[in-house]
């Protein structure tokens, strides 16, 4: 068995940087437009701007945040069009999850996904941010158990950017409906129809793209020091 080099200390702290910035933009504390400094975000996380420069860098390939020489790094700011394609390309993705899932599913796997509707009903709504997480983590979830790792890639980082989208262009909604919806794909898995489940899911990536509607956005001073702090561990 080959020997396996641990991860080092920049490795390390560099990770932290970039899953503390990406989980504060799925949960739309840092929101589109937000600018993003190299010595506030290492001041916050307590790494050089060398490894932030690396973190954030990862963030821009995923498309969640924008970096233009001589101008620094903003969260990325789809456009409508961009915001369309995107859904689109989500919702033929997921049909392929559902329909390699519905093929394998176990019920050790409907287990799971019940435990995180538990979750789920537990987060919302006293908690925006983690419902807001646990919502898109549910469809990656969906994506891990189709045992496909490409798929699952493509869903984590697809889910990520409609995080980016719904910050931007929203209206509000009962997240109670979502996750009824989420429990009626977990009930037409759990029999096994794919086609019920596929159906379940168009609906519901219907009903979240209608909700991506164009707002006024805040001209609000917002302290990104202070948002950084919640999620620098």
């Amino acid at each position: 068995m080959p020997h396996r080099k641990p991860k080092s200390a920049a490795g390390s702290r560099g990770e932290s940087v970039y899953a503390g910035l990406r989980r504060a933009i799925i949960e739309q504390a840092l929101m589109p437009g937000d600018k993003l400094t190299e010595d506030v975000i290492g001041e916050r996380f307590g790494v050089s701007r060398t490894i932030v420069r690396a973190a954030l860098a990862r963030l821009n390939a995923e498309g969640l945040v924008d970096v233009q020489p001589n101008k620094g790094a903003t969260i990325a700011q789809p456009s409508l069009s961009e915001a369309h394609d995107i859904f689109e390309a989500r919702m033929c993705i997921e049909r392929q999850v559902l329909t390699r899932l519905a093929q394998k599913i176990t019920d050790k796997d409907i287990d799971i996904l019940e435990q995180h509707i538990a979750l789920e009903n537990k987060a919302n709504p006293s908690d925006g941010p983690a419902s807001i997480r646990l919502a898109g983590e549910f469809h990656i979830l969906l994506a891990e158990l189709s045992g496909n790792s490409v798929l699952a890639r493509y869903v984590d980082e697809i889910v990520s950017r409609c995080s980016l989208i719904l910050a931007l262009y929203s209206r509000p909604h009962s997240s109670d409906c979502s996750i009824n919806e989420h429990q009626l794909i977990i009930d037409a898995l759990r029999a096994r129809d794919a086609n019920r489940a596929i159906k379940l899911m168009d609906h519901h990536l219907e009903a979240v793209t209608e909700r991506a509607l164009l707002s006024s956005t805040s001209e609000k001073h917002r302290d990104i020091r202070s948002i950084l702090d919640r999620y620098a561990t």
